[in-house]
């Protein structure tokens, strides 16, 4: 008789922040966990877990992951959306770490082996002006990495995407019953950028991989000028432009700019995303593993982009789990189109709960060799750590009118 699952277990801890990890254990004793987190959106995840998915998996065979996949997306008439997707995505990631570990092969083997040695890997480096940032990005050159996210503060304004002034690192979510609110000006904003990622090339030389984020904050117009100004440059890519809503924006800046344009990390499904990489609009796409319905659809999206000379550059902060982390390199591994993945790295109690094989070195990430996704959980140590509510930032313009955060 094929082996079935007996158990689907929501767990929600807060090490230093929210997860939303699902374990699911078959009948042969084997576990394998899926990450969950929708950062300031956990419990709706959580709910949409406990309440209607992990009852439907009980009693399925855990060796037909994409037919589950393919049950869960397309047995339910309410489909798409990062709630629904990340839930999907938690079950495929831990199916594929049961298979792993049933077969006793880390998890890219499974997806056709290697096809690199490993994977690079960019930070951020952050500073309030442009003095803190280039120190800070001496920090993460000596620790080995060769691609960073430059951002920085703007003058004028008390608080900026990627910043908080007086801090070594950075952490949009902030713990409480109300979001932070804070005030924007994308006219400071572009006056201000040039010159500092000009002084951060200046600074580096050729040699290391400079990334941006707008945040989703510009008209196609005000991005067109950002791309155009930043030429020269040779930035790795200029991140989220324009909101992610409107695909055609990145037509107009596209026409405008040779700057690398990256997009997606909102985006929950190869519909999202196909337009913007069938007609060459982008140059990355930047689906996050979790939020992307798991290592089984993301896979199809890199296989559509390498048709269309995309490559992968998957969402990887700190608010999403380890376990994601891993299964992201995993599929990187076996990807002939994988660029880059961003890594913020942990803080250590964050590496106690979910103890990992994957690993950082010179740069660059790896997966280990252990069977599947190579991520545990430390369950014992993780109770000891209860969801708090925390919500990421709203945005006001200086008139007091809503903008994309």
């Amino acid at each position: 008789m094929k082996d079935r699952i007996v158990s689907a277990e929501v767990l929600v801890c807060s090490p230093t922040r929210n997860f939303v990890t699902l374990k699911v254990v078959t009948a042969d004793g084997v576990v394998g966990y899926g990450d969950a987190t929708l950062n300031g959106r956990e419990l709706s995840v959580a709910s949409y877990l406990r309440d209607h998915v992990a009852p439907l998996l009980i009693g399925r065979d855990p060796s037909r992951i994409e037919d589950t996949w393919q049950y869960l997306y397309r047995g339910v008439y309410w489909r798409r959306g990062p709630v629904t997707m990340a839930a999907i995505g938690a079950v495929d990631v831990a199916l594929w770490d049961i298979k792993g570990k049933t077969l006793g092969q880390p998890v890219y083997q499974l997806l056709g082996g290697a096809v690199r040695d490993r994977i690079l890997s960019y930070t951020h480096a952050t500073g309030w002006d442009t003095a803190e940032l280039l120190d800070s990005i001496n920090a993460k050159r000596a620790i080995g990495f060769q691609a960073v996210r430059a951002q920085s503060g703007v003058p004028g304004l008390d608080s900026v995407y990627g910043v908080h002034r007086g801090a070594q690192g950075y952490e949009p979510a902030g713990r409480g019953a109300y979001p932070v609110e804070e005030t924007w000006d994308t006219d400071a904003y572009l006056n201000h950028v040039p010159g500092v990622l000009a002084a951060v090339r200046d600074h580096v030389g050729p040699e290391l991989k400079i990334l941006h984020d707008a945040h989703h904050r510009l008209t196609p117009q005000q991005a067109a000028r950002l791309g155009k100004s930043v030429e020269d440059l040779d930035l790795y890519w200029l991140e989220d432009l324009t909101p992610a809503e409107d695909q055609n924006a990145l037509r107009l800046v596209r026409q405008h700019t040779t700057t690398p344009l990256a997009i997606g990390e909102v985006f929950n499904t190869i519909w999202d995303c196909h337009h913007l990489i069938s007609e060459n609009l982008i140059d990355f796409i930047r689906v996050a593993i979790v939020h992307a319905g798991g290592i089984s659809h993301v896979r199809k999206i890199f296989a559509l982009a390498e048709v269309h000379q995309v490559r992968g550059g998957p969402h990887g902060p700190s608010d999403v789990s380890p376990i994601t982390l891993g299964a992201s390199v995993h599929l990187g591994m076996a990807t002939p189109n994988f660029g880059i993945q961003e890594f913020m790295g942990y803080d250590p109690l964050v590496d106690e709960v979910f103890p990992h094989a994957w690993s950082f070195d010179d740069g660059y990430l790896t997966p280990g060799e252990q069977p599947g996704i190579g991520v545990e959980m430390n369950e014992e140590l993780a109770s000891l750590y209860p969801y708090e509510p925390a919500y990421l930032p709203v945005a006001r313009r200086r008139d007091g009118s809503m903008t994309d955060w």
